[in-house]
């Protein structure tokens, strides 16, 4: 559904090889929209015999040379239908929530160990984000052209900090002291 769409923003921003993409998706729209090598791989097959990109020619020999890809007008304008598209809000489908619920019902031994692995996750994620946004968008450039990569930064930004705000409030809901 919306890895091909993901396939070819990352393209559009700049032409890469296959090995590229897949490492520029591990820094950046993997944090919201995580795909395997395989996948990406498998999906830039696609696209390339839908019409959307096609392999660019190497200037010099072939052999060993990685394929490079960019976007035809046929995907930048699937891109643009995509991205006008309404769609309906996904539901919320979180494992440890469907636990905490479990454990509502049969106990909670061992579910603080997990909510607090949950804890420390939650927090490296959201030193990184904070971390990107330090590097990546100063204030000096808050009105930039890049604003609407930035607002989805400062989505992951507040999503980590609800996660580690109720993960906290949660375990200390869990402890023996808490009244």
């Amino acid at each position: 559904m919306s890895l091909p769409h993901a396939i070819l923003t990352a393209l559009l921003e700049k032409p890469s090889s296959g090995l590229e993409l897949t490492r520029r998706f591990d820094k950046s729209i993997g944090f919201f929209w995580p795909a395997t090598h395989q996948q990406i791989y498998r999906e830039l097959g696609r696209l390339e015999a839908s019409g959307h990109i096609r392999a660019l020619q190497p200037d010099g020999p072939v052999r060993g040379q990685k394929k490079e890809y960019e976007v035809l007008p046929e995907g930048r304008a699937e891109l643009a239908r995509w991205t006008a598209e309404g769609a309906p809000p996904r539901a919320v489908r979180e494992p440890l929530l469907l636990r905490l619920r479990a454990a509502a019902v049969v106990g909670t031994d061992g579910l603080a160990a997990e909510l607090e692995r949950h804890l420390a996750l939650h927090r490296a994620q959201l030193a990184d984000y904070l971390e990107i946004e330090r590097r990546d968008f100063p204030a000096e450039k808050e009105n930039g052209e890049n604003r609407l990569q930035h607002a989805v930064l400062r989505a992951g930004i507040g999503l980590e900090t609800f996660w580690v705000e109720w993960l906290a409030e949660t375990l200390e809901s869990l402890s023996p002291n808490h009244a």
